[in-house]
């Protein structure tokens, strides 16, 4: 039977995906920085050992409704995603177009930004199946509920970017992979950025309600992880249009 839920359970998870965003976001940063030899293999490896550990976590977790069992899956889930974002900031999984955007417009610029991240967009869909295949009808349904709310706002970021915002915040890309910043556009608004903002708010808004109506401690902190997930990529992409600095959060990251 589940325990009763507490105040803990309603503040903790969010603290802990604070710490777990910042710290993880600053390790990938640091094992992707430079363009020294064997640094891709070294991302490789560490990206494969991450991914094997995540997917052992999400179907490890899936029947585990306890307090417990919703931050291991939340972690899982983390994992499995961390092996997409090592391997395209090493440059490994990116997409068959590697050269700067052609002076073209429209549509045809739109294809060939496709083309710079094709394999790592496929790649997202065959790992999203790994997630959420074994665990859709789980009792433990966090491990596909964080994948997705990782997918969905980073497509979201991703949209944004190319449609323009104000911050590309080019550091947190390696050398090899500044081409891309020739597909960004820098303007101050794009008619999605408030579509998505108002959207994934009242996501947040739905899921936090669902905290607050949580019978059982595993119940809170599973929607309080979700919803502070989430919280964190609306911030994000606030992010993206503020006349703010967040590279100095993860200062330590670069060896630079």
């Amino acid at each position: 039977m589940n325990a009763e839920p507490s105040s803990l359970h309603l503040w903790m998870p969010l603290v802990f995906s604070i710490a777990v965003w910042w710290l993880s976001t600053g390790l990938i940063l640091r094992l992707v920085d430079g363009n020294g030899p064997g640094r891709q293999t070294r991302a490789l490896l560490a990206a494969s050992l991450a991914l094997a550990l995540g997917l052992a976590g999400v179907v490890l977790t899936r029947d585990m409704t306890t307090p417990l069992g919703a931050y291991l899956a939340f972690t899982s889930a983390l994992l499995v995603w961390s092996w997409q974002e090592i391997t395209f900031l090493a440059g490994i999984v990116t997409g068959p177009n590697r050269q700067p955007c052609p002076q073209v417009k429209g549509w045809m610029r739109a294809w060939h930004a496709f083309r710079t991240i094709a394999h790592h967009e496929a790649a997202l869909v065959l790992l999203g199946a790994a997630v959420i295949v074994p665990t859709w009808d789980a009792a433990n349904p966090v491990a596909y509920q964080i994948f997705l709310v990782l997918w969905a706002m980073r497509l979201s970021a991703k949209l944004n970017l190319f449609l323009g915002v104000k911050n590309f915040y080019e550091s947190f890309l390696p050398p090899s992979l500044h081409y891309l910043l020739t597909y960004f556009s820098r303007r101050s608004f794009n008619p999605f950025f408030p579509v998505s903002l108002c959207l994934s708010t009242l996501v947040a808004v739905f899921l936090w309600e669902q905290v607050l109506l949580g019978e059982s401690a595993y119940e809170v902190a599973a929607s309080s992880l979700v919803a502070s997930l989430l919280a964190l990529a609306i911030l994000e992409h606030l992010l993206l249009v503020l006349p703010i600095h967040p590279e100095r959060l993860w200062r330590w990251a670069w060896a630079r």
